[in-house]
């Protein structure tokens, strides 16, 4: 049901898969993202956007091209334009019991569930990345989703902030590893505070920079 491929990134038009799609039929068209792949601590983060077509998604661009006030100003945009969002999170523990790509999968599809469980179900998704979601839902994969489709740019963006809450509450639990600044990434504070401390009860122990020092 779906098959990977790379386009020219549009000049100014990042909804043009979207309007395609819907010509053919579609009419729930969603894009989903997640953020938390490479730290070594803390969850992995999905959303799954579906973006009214009166949108103007324009704004909507790739969360690492973007600061955090710029991306409070862009969710403030996505939710006053009636989006639908759903968020899902595969633990640090599912990650190390299932691998970083299959929890980034689940992480996908649980946002798809919460989004159907409050909006409603996608008829067509566009997925940032190489892989499929694993569900029966007409699909397309894209390498760099976020530079053409200004819905998986928007779930890039509600992805990317409710992650860095989840880190900044941990960082209240665990302060000496500065999740409040690196988000879990390998920074050279964050892996100087691990071979100090040893890892606490969210880092990924499968993770090279963590397992090392696993007791």
């Amino acid at each position: 049901m779906s098959s990977l491929f790379t386009i020219p990134p549009p000049d100014h038009d990042n909804f043009q898969l979207e309007r395609g799609l819907r010509r053919r039929g579609f009419t729930r068209v969603a894009g989903t993202d997640e953020v938390g792949r490479g730290p070594l601590a803390g969850p992995v983060v999905a959303a799954c956007v579906l973006l009214p077509p009166s949108c103007d998604p324009r704004p909507f661009i790739d969360s690492k091209n973007t600061t955090h006030e710029q991306r409070l100003e862009i969710a403030r945009l996505i939710h006053e334009s009636k989006a639908a969002i759903g968020i899902g999170v595969a633990s640090h523990k599912r990650i190390d019991t299932i691998n970083i790509l299959q929890a980034s999968l689940l992480a996908m599809k649980l946002a798809v569930y919460h989004l159907t469980a409050v909006a409603a179900r996608p008829d067509y998704l566009l997925v940032d990345g190489k892989f499929e979601v694993p569900l029966q839902i007409a699909q397309q994969s894209l390498i760099r989703g976020e530079s053409y489709s200004g819905s998986i740019a928007a779930a890039s963006i509600i992805a990317k902030l409710y992650r860095d809450a989840l880190m900044n509450t941990l960082h209240q639990k665990y302060p000496c590893y500065g999740f409040c600044h690196n988000k879990g990434y390998a920074t050279e504070f964050h892996r100087r505070a691990i071979a100090e401390y040893g890892p606490c009860p969210v880092h990924r122990l499968s993770f090279r920079g963590v397992r090392e020092f696993v007791l």
